[in-house]
């Protein structure tokens, strides 16, 4: 049977490295079968890691928090890429400036659960109530439909005002001429702490650590081959995309690839790690300050450290 690698939005560059360690072989180069497939919420995804009926989670990485409190039970393998990866985006004619959260007050903005933390966190960090002030709601979406698809085409319709979400999200509002870019964050819009929130990153269990070590460091080499061949070409990125992605977005993905291939990173530095429980603590996800040791899979450092 494949292993099982979920994550929560695939028609993206966010988690992209996941899909492309599948899709172009380097799990197989390792001996493993292995499938990716799309489970949204990403707090749905990792309660299902937490129950067994997944192996791997390309996710953000304090939404583990969600199903497995105080980093019990998980760790963190690798990243899949450096920094919070989210974009704001809102109606072009309402003429917000980049970088103005100000402006957003009395907005509808579209978010999905676990990423809104993210949202909710620079708001306030930016003196902004989110709970008052901004009117964060959950975008309808058909099943199978990746939240930014979703997020994209309610901002084209006038149902929300904004969304934050992914890149290929952003990419179709500002190309389609109806969306404006707000916050950039992995690149250091918004206040200064926001880039560091969170990141994406591989995760799995504690029980997957214990009984097959071997299969987890052969998953890890996997995805860090697959970052090393993006970041060397990434055209690649519509190889791995092509059974996953629409036509208009496989077109889009090399690009936005290149773009993010100097942040493909495996790398979970002491720092990342303190930043990261930092917002969990903040959002109410984590009490205390967990050692580094307990939330990366150190016994993996050597597979990733200096790989970029």
């Amino acid at each position: 049977m494949p292993l099982r690698i979920a994550i929560p939005d695939m028609v993206s560059p966010s988690y992209f490295p996941a899909i492309a360690a599948v899709e172009l072989g380097c799990f197989r180069k390792e001996g493993l079968e292995a499938a990716v497939e799309l489970l949204f919420p990403v707090t749905k995804t990792f309660e299902a890691l937490r129950d067994g009926r997944l192996d791997f989670v390309g996710g953000a990485a304090h939404a583990p928090l969600y199903a497995f409190r105080a980093w019990t039970g998980c760790k963190l393998l690798c990243a899949l890429s450096q920094n919070m990866y989210w974009f704001l985006v809102v109606r072009k004619e309402l003429g917000v400036s980049r970088g103005d959260l100000r402006a957003l007050k009395g907005f509808r903005i579209g978010a999905a659960p676990g990423p809104a933390d993210g949202l909710k966190r620079m708001l306030i960090d930016a003196g902004i109530d989110p709970e008052r002030e901004v009117n964060i709601v959950q975008v309808p979406a058909a099943a199978g439909v990746s939240f930014g698809l979703a997020a994209a085409s309610a901002l084209e319709k006038g149902a929300v005002d904004g969304f934050w979400a992914n890149g290929m999200a952003a990419e179709i509002a500002l190309r389609g001429g109806f969306g404006a870019l707000v916050i950039d964050a992995r690149r250091g819009d918004g206040p200064k702490a926001s880039q560091h929130y969170t990141f994406p990153a591989l995760v799995t269990t504690q029980k997957w650590i214990d009984q097959s070590p071997e299969t987890v460091a052969a998953a890890v080499r996997a995805v860090v081959a697959a970052q090393a061949e993006l970041r060397r070409d990434p055209s690649l990125a519509a190889v791995a995309a092509k059974r996953h992605f629409p036509a208009a977005e496989l077109a889009l993905i090399p690009e936005l690839v290149e773009r993010d291939a100097p942040y493909y990173d495996p790398t979970i530095s002491r720092d990342a790690v303190d930043s990261l429980n930092a917002f969990a603590r903040a959002t109410g996800l984590l009490s205390g300050a967990p050692a580094y040791e307990r939330v990366v899979a150190t016994r993996f450092q050597s597979l990733w450290s200096g790989a970029s």
